[in-house]
């Protein structure tokens, strides 16, 4: 016996938060050995400890499982499971060659929050959280079904991370399911500490977000209806969903709790919003670079006056104000937040008079800028947001080498990149290309107001493959 408390000691580098308890029942020795951050002292103390030294010497049985009711326990039959249990937060109990894990999990995680990033005036208001149990529940307290199936597996060499893959047996693709799951089974990697490395190897391209993550349990609940598969991972309160259109990015929490009339205006919105975000500043640089004769008189004569004491082009100006909106929005996202909103000020307005004044950047560009960049920000996903910022460089670059044209290349080029994506199979232009007519009704315009009849014909949507 002390030989294998021995080598677990050494297994485990002798950590200090790693208890060993022993204990002497019918005249044989009893270790008990659990993490003591993992692990919960008082219920060890209160459940497993006094029922074990209460026992009577009469009713000693090789078995000692008799005398622990109550708690989640399991039979080990080797070293190595020993040591993985104990780092999962079980009670480890070795006594008369058995060894016992007793579930004794600390609770380190939080409660139910709400949600912060995806924010509903209408919907619920509760979002996932670190705890894999709890986000599985609440995705199961949505679907009250026998079809909602859940596969489990443990990814991370070293960390061992639960992962949950969820999906309705009813409605699901096969062919996408198993495609997951054979991306899954051959990610070789030391630990895995949140969601977004599952998706660095589930997403196809660099620059394009092909996953979507999600904090709120009902998008993901409207997501799994729909045919998609939701991966939850242990530790990270953000699952993904599995394939993802380009289409999903422009709609919000809010789109199956208001009026059809009302969604469809905030994603036509959001859709002018990123159009602005992209190519306002590489449009403004065309026209007053290469396209003069387009801006009426009065206007170019106004632009000329406000770039006399400008010392620079119009490229490396917006070039500027982009690198110092970017820098300013970061120092707002990493700094706390009652400091933020005083940054923020601090920066879009004190500066930017002091630079006018100064006749470093003219007053026209930095409303050019603040436009794009307050159409950008109308999108919460950071996928999205980084994707704006790559093609806003992208269109000023064209636009200011080819003006027009160079603009024009842009969109082209980022339609030819849209259309000829996919994600784990599918067009990442659907339900344009292929031209899908149940699903066009929940695309831009929300005309569809019979949400079971929806969900019906979306179990067929997996015959809609565009290739």
């Amino acid at each position: 016996m002390n030989k294998l408390i021995d080598r677990i000691k050494k297994k485990t580098g002798n950590s200090t938060d790693i208890v060993y308890k022993n204990y002497i029942i019918n005249n044989k020795e009893l270790n008990i050995i659990y993490s003591e951050v993992l692990s919960s002292s008082i219920f060890i103390s209160e459940h497993i400890i006094e029922s074990l030294v209460s026992i009577k010497t009469n009713n000693i049985n090789k078995d000692i499982f008799e005398f622990l009711s109550g708690v989640n326990k399991v039979y080990l039959y080797s070293f190595n499971e020993m040591i993985d249990y104990i780092y999962k937060g079980f009670c480890i109990i070795i006594y008369d060659n058995y060894f016992i894990g007793i579930e004794a999990k600390n609770n380190i995680d939080r409660s139910i929050p709400t949600s912060d990033i995806e924010v509903s005036l209408l919907g619920p208001k509760d979002s996932f959280n670190e705890r894999f149990n709890d986000n599985l529940g609440l995705i199961r307290k949505r679907l009250r079904t026998n079809h909602l199936y859940v596969d489990s597996l443990e990814i991370g060499v070293l960390s061992k991370t639960k992962i949950g893959i969820c999906y309705m047996d009813n409605i699901v693709d096969k062919d996408l399911l198993f495609k997951i799951k054979s991306y899954l089974d051959n990610i070789d990697i030391d630990g895995i500490i949140d969601s977004t490395y599952i998706r660095r190897y589930l997403s196809n391209s660099k620059l394009l977000p092909t996953i979507n993550m999600t904090e709120r349990p009902d998008i993901a609940t409207q997501a799994l209806l729909e045919g998609k598969v939701v991966i939850i991972v242990d530790n990270s309160p953000f699952v993904l969903i599995l394939p993802t259109f380009f289409v999903d990015f422009f709609h919000t929490p809010d789109d199956y709790y208001e009026k059809n009339i009302n969604i469809s205006f905030v994603r036509i919105l959001r859709l002018i919003a990123f159009l602005i975000a992209v190519f306002l500043p590489g449009i403004y640089i065309s026209l007053t670079t290469h396209n003069i004769d387009v801006i009426p008189s009065l206007l170019l004569t106004n632009l000329i006056d406000q770039r006399m004491s400008v010392p620079f082009p119009s490229f490396v100006e917006c070039i500027i104000l982009l690198v110092a909106f970017e820098i300013l929005r970061e120092t707002d996202l990493r700094i706390p937040s009652k400091m933020g909103s005083s940054i923020s000020i601090l920066g879009g307005l004190i500066l930017g008079e002091a630079a006018v004044s100064a006749g470093i950047v003219s007053p026209i560009m930095i409303i050019v800028v603040a436009i794009s960049s307050i159409s950008g920000l109308i999108f919460s996903n950071i996928s999205i947001i980084y994707l704006i910022r790559y093609l806003r460089l992208f269109t000023v670059l064209l636009g200011t080498f080819f003006g027009f044209y160079g603009i024009f290349l842009a969109f082209l080029l980022f339609i030819i990149k849209l259309s000829s994506l996919e994600s784990l199979g599918y067009p990442y232009s659907y339900p344009f290309s292929p031209i899908s007519k149940i699903e066009l009704s929940d695309s831009l315009i929300k005309y569809n107001t019979n949400p079971k009849y929806r969900n019906l014909l979306l179990s067929k949507k997996n015959k809609v493959r565009g290739r």
